[in-house]
This record gives C-alpha cells, structure tokens and sequence, in this order.
C-alpha cells in the first residue's frame, strides 16, 4: 500500500496550486477580449493582446499568436498578421511531447499542457495566411497555403486509426485553389480544381457536416470545361446539376467576395459518468449505456494489490470538452451592384466541422481519459486505507482537476460564403446586404477595377450571440 509522507503532501500542495482559480473556461477568462471582438473594437483587442507578455510565452503561446494573426488580418495589417501566423504554424509544426508534462497531466488534466489545436485550427492557419496574400496581390504565394491545408489534412488522417477521420479533406481550400487559377488564366488548373471540391462537397461536405455543393462552384466549374474544351465533361455536368451554360465574355474584371458570417464556437466542459463491469481472465470494462460507450481494459498483469484497488472502483466521471455555439445574427447575405443582385453560397460550415470533429476526438481518446482516472481513483483508495484524512484530500484533488481543456480559437467565423461578380472597368460600388429575421444591415465597398483583371475581398460580419450557458 501507498505510505503517506511529506512527498505525497508536497506533491498534493503543487496539484493545488496549479489548479488554483482553474474552475473558468477559457471563454470566461478571456472575457474582456471576446467583448472587445464583439463590440467591433479591434484596436483595443489588439493592444490588450501585445500587452499580455505572459501569453506570449506561456502553455497559451498558440492561441496568442493565432489570435493576433486574426485581429491584424481583420485590421489589414497583412504583414503583421501572417508573421504572426507564421510563428503559430511554425509552434504546430515543432510541437513535442513534453513527458514531464504528460506525466503530470495523469494525475491533473489535460490542461496544464501547451495547447495543441484541433485539426481545423491548424489549416486555418493557412486560409488566413493565404487571405492575407490575397489582398497583397501576392496570388502564388496565397496557392501555397491553400496546397497546405489538403497536405496537412492528409498527414494528420494518416495518423488516425482506419483512417476514421470526416474532416480529412477541405473543399473550400480547393475552390480558393481553383479561384486563383482562375485569376492566373490557368483554366486547365482550375476545372480540376473545381472538380476536386465537388467530389469532396459529394463524398464529405454533405453528408457529415450538411453543406450542400455552392451554385457559384457548379458555374465555375462548367464555364472552365467549356474554356478548355472539354465539351462532353461539359454536357455531363450541365446533365448532373441540371444547368445549361452560356458563355459570356466579360469587358470589364471580376470580384470575388468571401463573406466570413458570425463567430465559431467556444469549449465549455461535460461529464460523463462510466460504470466498471468486472470481466473475465483480468478484464474491466467501463461503459456509460446512455451513449452506448464501452471500454475494456486489461489488469491481468497487475500486482494483487493494484488488482484490488481497481476492483474496488464502480463508476468514473470523466470530463471532456464540448462546444457551445454563438448562433449568427445574420443568416443570409447578398451582393447588389447596380441593382443587379449576387447570392452568397455558403461553401464551408466551420461551427459544424468544430463540432463533428470535437466527438471524433473525444471519441479515440476516451480510453486513455479513463485510464488516467481509475488511476486516480485507485490512488486515492490506497491513500484512504492508510489515512482516512489523507484520502479525503486526494478525493478532492481528484476532484478539483478532473477538468477538460476549454481552450480554442475563439475569432475563427461561424461560416464562410462566396460570390463572383462581374463589374466594369473603373469605379464601382458593391453593397453587401446582411439578413436576419428582424433586421437587415448594409456595408457599401468601393473598388477600382482594372479590365481583365480578378479581385479577392473578405468581410466578415461580427455579429454573434453569445454562448449558452453562461
């Protein structure tokens, strides 16, 4: 049995200082940020961001530099926000194992660690990287960080078992791809690009996060065939989506305009509570009937001692993290230019793919959650045999960290949609006209637009309900 000394005491007393003033969700901590987002005043979240010297080098360092990456992009300060950007990818990319850490985290939480993104956060790094090069003109540069988000969705596919990953490909990233073809005048280029996000939208999007293929994409995809002369892939496609493509020729250049909608969700906490069933030949099984979870694990191979501290345990409530969604204020948008009007498609659900990814997780990594707590648990009924006191305060200890990590990137927009819009050379107004069910907003951009020539602009309207509950 485990013999109380100054040791476990000491240990105890650093576990509590760690998690001291650790029951906030990361939402709530950053609170005055979120409100500054919210409020549209961007100046204000960005000096409070340079000015948190401990973000900038602590366990948070990630989500500092993710979030100054997108408060400079929102300012246009494109320099500024991809070298940002840079600095998180480059975090991602040298992220180790820190073991005493991991070692540390069994008998805490998941939080005391640096923060590792989910696997959207991690390409949209690069969507925001290939923005920022976008409206520096910058077009190649911008195809390399749309190239990096399927790469890096593969690799990190490649690393799940049976591949059982829904966000393994993203067809916005091959619609941005095909547009800057497209503006190149590499069409060739573009039609597989288009085709590669339909077949995504097909295999993926519409089933697992309910994102329908964007009409915008199906003209494009067409007029391209039609500019290649690929006159029967031309006829197929016209007989699939049941369109008949004109060709038209345009005298002046070309908009397209991203419409970023809302704000994505942030992390909260939920418990779910397992039962242990004793097996046979040294088997346990924990299962929770309501989600239909089971987990077996094997302690044949223990001492009779620790055999007996895990025979001893009969439920364990793990904590894992949940999102809660801030609903857009807006639900529809169009573009008006000259009283003719531009649907927006949508073309990527980011609340959706955070919240289907978020269970695909917790789902590969629940075992390893519940083996952390029955170790736990049997510590703490070695302890008490020994000490009744002193087992009363691991069992608050244990309590006190079975937190889930809240942690996420909070500025990332609740959805994205897209237009191309064919204007005249010169001067010209676009309005984008927002729409909720009870009111409707309009923002007026002006452009001077050169014949021939394609732009990129991105606005994303910040208006979010909050979380609930909070």
């Amino acid at each position: 049995m485990i013999k109380i000394n100054r040791t476990i005491i000491i240990v105890c007393s650093v576990i509590l200082f760690i998690i001291a003033g650790g029951c906030a969700t990361y939402y709530q901590k950053t609170l005055k940020f979120q409100n500054y987002i919210y409020d549209g005043k961007l100046e204000k979240a960005k000096a409070l961001l340079d000015n948190d010297q401990k973000a900038k080098t602590g366990k948070n360092k990630l989500l500092y530099f993710l979030n100054n990456g997108w408060v400079s992009w929102m300012m246009n300060l494109n320099e500024e926000s991809n070298k940002a950007l840079a600095e998180a990818d480059i975090i991602i990319e040298d992220q180790q194992k820190n073991y005493a850490l991991e070692a540390l985290s069994i008998i805490s939480n998941p939080g005391i660690k640096p923060y590792k993104p989910e696997d959207f956060e991690n390409v949209m790094v690069n969507y925001f990287k290939a923005l920022n090069y976008l409206n520096i003109g910058q077009y190649d540069e911008a195809l390399v960080e749309c190239r990096k988000i399927n790469i890096k969705l593969y690799e990190l596919n490649d690393k799940y078992k049976d591949h059982k990953n829904r966000y393994s490909d993203d067809a916005f990233a091959h619609i941005i791809m095909g547009l800057i073809y497209d503006a190149n005048k590499e069409y060739n280029d573009a039609f597989i690009a288009y085709r590669n996000a339909i077949e995504v939208y097909e295999n993926i999007y519409e089933k697992n996060f309910n994102v329908n293929i964007p009409q915008q994409l199906k003209w494009d995809l067409l007029r391209t065939a039609y500019i290649n002369g690929f006159y029967n892939e031309l006829h197929e496609y016209e007989k699939k989506f049941n369109l008949k493509y004109e060709h038209k020729i345009f005298k002046g250049g070309e908009m397209v305009f991203f419409w970023q909608n809302g704000l994505g969700p942030v992390k909260s906490e939920w418990s779910i509570n397992f039962t242990k069933i004793d097996g046979e030949g040294g088997m346990v099984i924990f299962a929770n009937d309501e989600l239909g979870l089971t987990f077996p694990f094997y302690i044949g191979d223990k001492s009779d001692e620790e055999k007996s501290d895990f025979a001893k345990l009969s439920f364990l409530r793990v904590a894992f993290p949940k999102y809660l969604e801030r609903k857009t204020v807006f639900d529809s948008a169009e573009i008006t230019v000259n009283d003719t009007v531009y649907p927006l498609y949508l073309a990527e659900d980011i609340n959706s793919i955070a919240f289907k990814t978020l269970h695909d997780r917790m789902i590969r990594e629940m075992a390893n959650s519940l083996l952390r707590l029955a170790a736990k648990k049997a510590m703490e009924m070695a302890v008490r045999e020994e000490n009744e006191e002193a087992g009363t305060a691991v069992s608050i200890i244990n309590a006190l960290t079975e937190k889930a990590d809240t942690r996420n990137w909070q500025t990332l927009p609740y959805e994205i949609y897209y237009t191309r819009i064919p204007l005249a050379t010169g001067k010209n107004a676009l309005n984008l006209i927002t729409y909720s069910p009870d009111l409707s907003d309009t923002q007026t951009f002006e452009f001077n637009i050169e014949k021939g020539k394609t732009y990129f602009h991105t606005f994303q309207s910040l208006e979010s309900y909050p979380p609930e509950p909070y």
